[in-house]
Parts: structure tokens; C-alpha cells; sequence
């Protein structure tokens, strides 16, 4: 008998397996399907890792099967919805992957605006559903990303200062708990778990369904980038500083440090050159969007100017090539009080430093609705910031990997003087030990009473973990 597995309790071979496959809807994938190598393969690509098994859900009962079988085998489990994941958490070596991605169910009531969606979905496939009633929640910025992990994290997006975090569009869900029970969590019922699954990810259980708030968008929106020279780079950074100083709530902008990507509408001899990359979506009326960010378009001389009216579920998709499965990618961020003059300098250097032409440095603004809501209304972290600092070490492969990595650290270090303490679980890497930090003591707390309720034993641990009390 061929021997797939070794746990606490003893061996896991076929005769067990073939159990668990039994009694799914779905699919159980094993190491000798030929299909394995790409049903374990993940977007980040320096993540290489070989599960013993992976359960393809078609439903929920396909997901309490799966729990109940790595709990009994004593398993390590990784849950993956749109295998984004940037330190890995979506697969695992040895143990069993619980795949969502074929869960894709979603109904959108217009007039309520509200939609129910099953936790495999993209960002891309759910603004198919709703914006074909005119409708959208925060969503990712890049739509290939699932829905559920980004969620759970908080969710920065395009909507952010109009709409909110996605987490505080999050009206309910249901969830698989560690011992296979259905939960379902809102401010109605067991309000603490609602409180936790914004922003508190996947440590309670495994989220099935999802039910959000949907807004009034587009379809067209005016939205989109403008370039302009990396030489540039201070003067952009100061412009920026006051122009997000008195934005309506319906912009959401970006400010990118990075190198020109190879793309046919940039000039070729801007391609790999230093550029500084101004992003704005203005959720209204395309013309007052087109006067609110015109500043942005009036500095002189861009390289490019791609802002304009554009479809939502354009812009949303618009920065997919530029993230493609199976680059290096590693983050670690941060939030900013304001774009001081000597973050400033640090930027601009640090800019002229990358040693990867796909690195990057963003600044986030946020403020709007995220900060109107009470810290105190969900687990997730810093709302008082004005901007989310993120340092992107990229390449296309694993070659300069490491150099890029160590660049993103040292970015990170120069500024985190600048910075205001903290930083979102969604954009931490392997190896960041910041999550008390990122939610602060008072948060961790409760989180961990409900990893204490939810969770005892931590078999839900491949994730931003929150130990329960007994394990700390």
C-alpha cells in the first residue's frame, strides 16, 4: 500500500484516503494524479510545496468532511481560496489543502443591495455578478484575488474611502469551525466571531459564504494611471502630500515608485527607467471625477496619461499583468500619519536603489469611510492612519529574488521612523513577527478568547496566526 502521509496517530495511506474521497462531491487530488502539480501550484512562486492530499470542495459538506478528516488524522491544514496568499498559507507540505476555488456561488439582490457569494470566487468573477446591476463592494486590486482571504484580512481597494474596507461591508457568514460545525456569524448572532472575522482572517475556522453590502458604481468610472519621469520622484511626493489633504471621499488614489514595465503604452525609452506612477478612481459622476483629479493629469510633461473614463471591472482588472501567478513577490507595510519631508527623501533614494526593476514603493491614501468607522466595531487595525505604506521586493522568477527582498527589508527599515506603528495583515510576508503590533494588545486579546472558543487546538494555524491562550 502506497503510504501518502505520517501523523501523530499513526500512518495515512490509501484505504483512508480513498474513505475521504468517498464521501465528497467533489475532488480528492493526490501526489500521483497528473493533475497534482498544477492543483498544488500557488500565485507567490517562490511558494513549493507538496500537500499529501488536496480536496477540490464542491460545497460545504465537502469542507466539514475535510475538517473532520485532517482533525481525526491530525493533519496540518491549509485553506485556500484564490491561492494570493503571500506567505504561502494556501498549501502546505504533508497535509491536506482545503480548496474553495470551485465554490463559486453568488446572488445579488438589487434591491436590497446585498449579495450572497460562496468563498471560491475572484474579485473579477464577483464584479461580473454585481456590476451587471450596477452594483460593487471593496474590492481587490488585483481581481484575480479571491474574496475570501482578502476579507478576512480588512480589504484595501479602489472603494475604499467611499464604500469602506471590504471587511465593513461584510454583513454575514458562515462558518466551518475547527470540530465541523456550521456557524453563522452577524450582528445578530454570535456578534464577538462577526467582530473577529473582520480583520482577525482565518484563524476561527474556514468561511463558506460570505454576504456583503453592495454600492451604487459605475459602470464607468473616470479612473486610471499617470506616469511621469523617476527624476521626478520629490517633486510628485510633495504634490501628493497636499493634494490628498482635501479629497472628497469618493477618490481613492495611489502613489507608485517603481521602473517603467515594457508595456506598448509607454515609450520605449522609458522601459525600465525610474518612474513615479500616480493612480486615482473617483466613485461619482465621471465628470466631476474627471475636475477632482485633474491635478493629478496637470503636473507637465507625464510620460503617460491613461486616466479617463474607463468601466469599473476595467480598472479593477487593470493591474493584473503587472501581478501574473507564479512571480517572487514580497511585501511588508505600514502605516503612515502623514508624507513627511524626510519619508520624502528616504523615498526618493530608496526609489533609485531597487535592485529589481519590478520592485516598488506604495503609498496608499485612506482616511474617508475607513475612518469614520469606530475602531471598535471589527478586529481590524490601525484606522486612524492616513496612508498604508507598502514596500513590493518583485521579480519575475527567482533570479535577483533574494537581492529584492533584501532591498523591500531595508526600504522598510530606513522609513519605519516615518511610520506610525502596526500594518496589515493582508500585505504580511514570511518571516514579519508584527501581528500583535498590527492589531494592538487590547485586539489581540479578544482575538484570542475567540481562537480559545473557535479553535483550542489551532488546527486552523496556516494563517496571520493568532495562538490560542493555551499555546502561546
Amino acid at each position: 500500500m502506497a503510504i501518502h502521509e505520517t501523523s501523530a496517530h499513526g500512518v495515512v495511506g490509501d484505504a483512508s484516503l480513498q474513505e475521504l474521497e468517498e464521501s465528497l462531491r467533489g475532488e480528492l487530488i493526490r501526489p500521483s494524479d497528473p493533475r497534482y502539480d498544477e492543483a498544488r501550484a500557488v500565485w507567490n512562486g517562490p511558494i513549493d510545496k507538496h500537500p499529501a492530499a488536496i480536496v477540490r470542495c464542491a460545497g460545504v459538506a465537502d469542507v466539514r468532511h475535510a475538517v473532520e478528516f485532517a482533525r481525526s488524522q491530525d493533519l496540518l491544514v491549509a485553506v485556500r481560496g484564490g491561492k494570493h496568499s503571500l506567505p504561502g498559507f494556501s498549501t502546505c507540505d504533508g497535509g491536506l489543502v482545503i480548496d474553495l476555488g470551485g465554490m463559486k456561488g453568488m446572488r445579488v439582490d438589487p434591491a436590497a443591495r446585498t449579495a450572497q457569494a460562496q468563498a471560491g470566487l475572484t474579485w473579477s468573477e464577483f464584479d461580473h455578478e454585481s456590476q451587471a446591476f450596477g452594483l460593487a463592494t471593496t474590492g481587490g486590486l488585483v481581481s484575480t484575488t479571491g474574496i475570501a482571504g482578502f476579507t478576512l484580512g480588512g480589504g484595501i481597494g479602489w472603494l475604499m474611502r467611499s464604500c469602506g474596507l471590504t471587511c465593513d461591508n461584510l454583513l454575514s457568514a458562515d462558518l466551518v469551525s475547527a470540530d465541523g460545525e456550521l456557524v453563522h456569524a452577524s450582528a445578530d448572532e454570535n456578534q464577538e466571531l462577526f467582530w473577529g472575522l473582520r480583520g482577525g482572517g482565518g484563524n476561527f475556522g474556514i468561511v463558506t459564504g460570505f454576504e456583503y453590502r453592495l454600492h451604487p458604481v459605475g459602470p464607468v468610472l473616470m479612473a486610471g494611471p499617470v506616469f511621469y519621469r523617476g527624476d521626478r520622484a520629490a517633486e510628485i511626493l510633495r504634490f501628493y502630500r497636499e493634494f490628498t489633504s482635501s479629497l472628497p471621499d469618493e477618490a481613492t488614489t495611489l502613489l507608485n515608485l517603481t521602473n517603467a514595465p515594457p508595456a506598448p503604452f509607454l515609450p520605449d525609452e522609458i522601459h525600465g527607467k525610474p518612474v513615479c506612477v500616480l493612480v486615482g478612481v473617483y466613485n461619482g459622476p465621471v465628470a466631476e471625477g474627471e475636475r477632482v483629479l485633474a491635478p493629478m493629469r496637470e503636473l507637465g510633461d507625464p510620460v503617460a496619461d491613461l486616466m479617463g473614463p474607463i468601466p469599473y471591472v476595467a480598472m479593477q482588472s487593470l493591474l493584473d499583468a503587472l501581478y501574473p501567478a507564479g512571480g517572487s513577490n514580497y511585501f511588508k507595510a505600514g502605516y503612515m500619519e502623514e508624507i513627511s519631508d524626510a519619508s520624502i527623501e528616504t523615498m526618493v533614494e530608496q526609489h533609485r536603489a531597487m535592485s529589481s526593476p519590478m520592485s516598488e514603493i506604495h503609498v496608499h491614501h485612506v482616511g474617508g469611510a475607513v475612518a469614520r468607522v469606530p475602531d471598535s466595531e471589527t478586529a481590524f487595525g490601525n484606522r486612524s492612519a492616513d496612508f498604508v505604506l507598502n514596500i513590493l521586493g518583485r521579480t519575475p522568477d527567482s533570479n535577483g529574488f533574494d537581492e529584492a527582498v533584501q532591498w523591500a527589508r531595508d526600504c522598510y527599515d530606513a522609513l519605519e521612523p516615518q511610520t506610525a506603528g502596526g500594518t496589515y495583515t493582508n500585505f504580511m510576508s514570511a518571516g514579519d513577527d508584527r501581528l500583535k503590533e498590527a492589531y494592538g494588545q487590547e485586539k489581540y486579546d479578544r482575538l484570542v478568547a475567540l481562537k480559545d472558543r473557535y479553535d483550542p487546538t489551532n488546527l486552523f494555524r496556516l494563517n496571520q496566526n493568532i495562538a490560542p491562550s493555551a499555546g502561546a
